[in-house]
């Protein structure tokens, strides 16, 4: 499987070698794909699956906008590691286990982050809660980029 998604990353990267380098293009194509995953998995989720309403459960009561998003996430949760463990960022010196916790602990910051701007566009601004996600995503992603690139993949000498 990797090498298939190598192979075709690599084919439609050609048009664009001249303006972006390859990791940034694999991750442009691998995290906008999980990306665009995660949007129509949350919408499906919110429109037809919960039908816009409020989820309970023993404990508490989850609003639909959040309960999609927690399902969305806990899809795109392993596929997105995936994809930047062995796709974007191989060249890692850091063993897969300290990228696991290290690639957690970005995306549980990126999960508050995802809440605090998802409830503020549906709840402040009246934003579509579709429309939030993007929304959302669209800040997020920057913020991650940029995180996996300088600390969760980082490379350099071999480290434990």
């Amino acid at each position: 499987m990797k090498k298939f998604i190598i192979a075709v990353l690599d084919f439609f990267y050609v048009p664009f070698q001249k303006i972006m380098d390859r990791q940034t293009f694999r991750y442009i194509a691998c995290g906008g794909g999980n990306t665009l995953m995660d949007i129509v998995i949350y919408f499906i989720t919110y429109n037809f699956i919960l039908q816009k309403q409020i989820v309970h459960t023993s404990l508490i009561s989850i609003s639909p906008y959040i309960a999609a998003f927690i399902i969305s996430f806990l899809i795109t949760f392993p596929t997105g590691f995936f994809l930047m463990r062995n796709i974007v960022f191989p060249g890692s010196s850091l063993r897969g286990r300290v990228q696991l916790f290290r690639y957690f602990m970005l995306v549980v910051v990126c999960v508050v982050l995802n809440y605090i701007f998802i409830k503020l566009f549906v709840e402040e601004f009246h934003f579509y809660p579709t429309v939030a996600k993007i929304c959302t995503t669209a800040i997020v992603i920057s913020f991650s980029y940029l995180a996996q690139r300088n600390f969760t993949f980082k490379t350099g000498q071999k480290t434990e």
